[in-house]
């Protein structure tokens, strides 16, 4: 008793030290993160240093110079293309570690490996679609392209030499929360990126939905309330523009269309294409800027992440030297500029996901019928290594359309009922050549190196716009469009059927494009393509085209426009939908006496449809509006069993067209019918009662666009709430052409001015260059993104060029 009165105070100190020094569970080691000499409190700095620095580094050839600006963009400067990439790949991971590694993990179905049993679901998902497979593919195909491979491995050992400098201390904080270490980086890990990218942009299939529809409702409903093609529409080539190419022969549509959805489909899961995702881009031509040159925009659409999915620099070696952004993780400049030449990205948004019903011979799933024969299946087996030390293992199965995503396994069941459906998808075309694409872009100097860069894009499918000071502008699609019969993947396909199989590609140089056109501008903001008259089958359903609608609107009145009028273009926030739908909407308001005395009725009256942050009639329209939506179409197609809703296209023409339509009655009321003005009426009380409930009573402050919408910038692990900003207050809307949402807007906004000389460019981002919280650069540009203000960028002509927005040096130098 005696020696452990005298010792317990050891023992607690010891046991402490245990505790404390090790992983419980999902809970790290609670010693290490709240040490203060290398914990997460080593995280709360103020920003970069501004000393400079002196770096001996293995895998250079010759001494790389990096500056930073005064917004700690690095300005990289390099003798030669493989340091130029060791060098990128170095100064990324310095800022974004963290979140290169993070997405790779999402891709690849490895986030369970480090947040435990709550991510298998999504990780086996993720598996299931194909991308890690198909990214090891390609990764294993680009051994043999001397050009990608040098690329990618200097990319890559430019981020393991970081990797290898890192003690705890220096750990991102999101490693010490999560308690795991950096893998080394692979070129492997660059496919991944832009398979993660592929999955963001083209990822999503209607297939199902709309199948459901036409097995309820039949052929003659989808085609009057799903049309190919909208009634209002502003395609991004042209009308009337003459397609310069004779069309390869095309598939001719078969008898059957479809294979309609089994009675147990119960548990067939795949998202919908997100409308939210999507962007702008528009270039001028000199006939109508101020300058007499080209002015290029875009503002890529995406989820508003923390750290920003973007990444700020210049890249300059001999042969190159170009400005914008770069995807963290992977080489290049992918939205950007040079001294000649500037390009943007929107998304095309073809239908390139299919599903086939495969019909299995027996229950070993070993053979599945096609083309009247049986043929075999692929199995493989995907190993899942849980945090923790569980390990899980699931069975896919492949045919030659490609994985079975769900499949229910019952091996009582030896009838041949297909328990399966595959999946084509273009994501998983194996084309080695993206990376190609922007090697070539970045140092591009005219028209034909920008359509030479595009032969190599594969997917996802992108609208390039661009522009030269040679004075050219130009839209294209970029990327590889199968060829199909009209209507193919409208519906649930057949695998037992060739002609229900993609039937080739469209040869890329038939994709849809459009050179100087005479109205002096180019555009695209995801809607149509083209108009009808383009000879290939794309897809019958594309953006909203409200946006469109209003750029081409706004472009055509614009002359002598500067810099700062596509700037404004970028930030307009007018309304069309509530131009083409409100008027209607407002008459059958104003019919019933205590609505049209209501301060909510006013508010909506007085509004000039424009959703401006402080405008508390677009905040009431749009939440009205998706009222509206379910108030029309629940009651027939209801979402919680993935139906799909007709367009809001159709849904106007509707209103304003076809008031007696037999589709404003609720059908869940048998004993009344309803008219439209009801539906509206009943549908604008809900929207009232629900804002009221929520803000209280009306006014300025808590109605207004921007605090009811309530911009929101997380990070990418949402329980890291602290690292995230809540409530920026913005204007915007997903149908505008500023299409702030509550978690969805311009990923980066950028204007560039070309010039005979030297380009003049601006440039923005709703975040920072750093990964780390605890950095003035990691949120610093929320606020002017906010207000719609860009930043002049720091483009440098030469290493030795001055100026007074250079903080600070890096040089890294080959180790002897």
């Amino acid at each position: 008793m005696r020696f452990i009165k005298h010792f317990w105070p050891l023992f607690a100190a010891l046991a402490l030290l245990y505790v404390f020094n090790r992983s419980w569970g999902m809970v790290p080691p609670l010693g290490k993160v709240f040490s203060p000499f290398e914990g997460f409190l080593q995280h709360a700095v103020a920003g970069h240093s501004r000393q400079d620095e002196e770096i001996l580094l293995k895998g250079i050839a010759e001494e790389v110079t990096v500056y930073y600006d005064d917004n700690a963009v690095p300005h990289i400067f390099a003798q030669n293309d493989a340091d130029l990439y060791f060098a990128q790949g170095y100064v990324i991971a310095r800022d974004r570690l963290w979140q290169m590694e993070f997405y790779t993990l999402v891709a690849s179905g490895r986030l369970s490996e480090v947040v435990g049993g709550a991510a298998l679901a999504y990780d086996r998902f993720n598996r299931r679609i194909g991308m890690a497979r198909s990214a090891a593919t390609i990764a294993e195909k680009l051994k043999a392209d001397t050009l990608a491979n040098r690329m990618l491995e200097a990319y890559a050992a430019g981020v393991n030499a970081y990797i290898e400098q890192l003690t705890y201390r220096d750990l991102p904080v999101e490693y010490k929360l999560l308690n795991y270490s950096p893998e080394r980086w692979t070129p492997y890990k660059s496919i991944l990126m832009l398979m993660n990218m592929r999955n963001t942009l083209n990822g999503g299939s209607y297939d199902y939905g709309l199948t459901k529809v036409l097995a309820r409702y039949g052929a003659d409903v989808v085609a009057n309330l799903f049309p190919d093609y909208p009634a209002l529409e502003s395609p991004a080539i042209p009308e009337g523009t003459e397609w310069e190419f004779s069309p390869v022969p095309r598939p001719v549509v078969p008898e059957r269309v479809t294979a309609l959805p089994d009675s147990d489909l119960l548990s067939f899961y795949m998202p919908a294409p997100r409308p939210e995702i999507g962007s702008n881009n528009w270039a001028v031509s000199g006939t109508k800027s101020a300058t007499g040159l080209p002015i290029l925009a875009n503002d890529p659409h995406l989820q508003l992440t923390l750290p920003s999915i973007w990444y700020q620099m210049q890249l300059a070696a001999p042969g190159v030297n170009v400005y914008g952004v770069a995807l963290p993780g992977t080489p290049n400049i992918i939205i950007g500029f040079n001294k000649d030449i500037a390009w943007g990205v929107t998304n095309l948004g073809p239908d390139v996901m299919d599903f086939y019903r495969i019909q299995f011979r027996d229950s070993t799933f070993r053979e599945y019928r096609h083309d009247g024969q049986w043929k075999p299946a692929t199995r493989h087996i995907e190993t899942f290594s849980l945090k923790g030390g569980w390990t899980v293992y699931d069975t896919l199965y492949y045919t030659h359309h490609g994985p079975v995503v769900y499949h229910k396994a019952d091996p009582t069941n030896t009838d041949r009922v297909p328990p399966g459906y595959a999946m084509r998808w273009v994501t998983n075309e194996t084309d080695d050549s993206d990376m190609l694409a922007f090697y070539y872009l970045n140092r591009g100097t005219d028209y034909d190196d920008y359509r030479e860069a595009l032969g190599y894009f594969t997917a996802p499918a992108q609208n390039f716009v661009f522009s030269s000071n040679g004075g050219d502008i130009a839209l294209a699609a970029a990327g590889k469009l199968p060829l199909k019969w009209k209507g193919q993947g409208k519906y649930l396909l057949d695998g037992t059927l060739a002609s229900h199989d993609w039937q080739g590609w469209i040869p890329k140089e038939q994709n849809p494009a459009v050179r100087n056109p005479s109205r002096g501008f180019v555009s695209s903001a995801n809607q149509s393509p083209t108009d009808t008259t383009y000879p290939y089958y794309l897809d019958w359903r594309f953006a909203h085209p409200a946006r469109a609608i209003r750029i081409n609107e706004r472009l055509e009145a614009m002359t002598d426009a500067t810099a700062d009028s596509l700037r404004a273009l970028q930030n307009d926030n007018y309304n069309v939908d509530a131009r083409r739908v409100l008027p209607r909407l407002m008459k059958a308001l104003a019919a019933a006496d205590s609505i049209r005395r209501s301060a909510e009725f006013d508010a909506v009256e007085r509004w000039n449809r424009r959703n401006d942050a402080d405008a508390v009639g677009a905040a009431i329209f749009e939440s009205w509006l998706d009222n509206l939506m379910a108030a029309i179409w629940e009651d027939e197609f209801p979402r919680d069993d993935d139906f799909l809703f007709p367009s809001l296209d159709r849904t106007f023409e509707l209103i304003n067209n076809e008031p007696d339509a037999p589709w404003f009655d609720n059908v869940n009321t048998p004993d009344t019918v309803e008219t439209l003005d009801d539906i509206i009426r009943e549908s604008f009380n809900i929207t009232v009662k629900h804002m009221r409930e929520r803000l209280g009573d009306i006014s300025a402050r808590t109605w207004a666009l921007g605090k009811v919408k309530g911009t929101r910038i997380m990070h990418l692990v949402p329980n890291f709430r602290s690292f995230g900003r809540i409530g920026v207050n913005n204007g915007g809307g997903s149908s505008v052409v500023n299409a702030t949402s509550r978690t969805n807007g311009p990923s980066w906004r950028m204007v560039v001015q070309l010039d005979k000389e030297w380009p003049v460019a601006y440039g923005l981002y709703p975040g920072g260059q750093s990964g780390n919280p605890g950095s003035r650069y990691y949120d610093n540009m929320i606020d002017r993104w906010a207000q719609g203000e860009l930043d002049t960028l720091l483009f440098m002509k030469r290493a030795d060029e001055p100026s007074d927005r250079l903080q600070r040096r890096m040089a890294l130098k080959p180790t002897k």
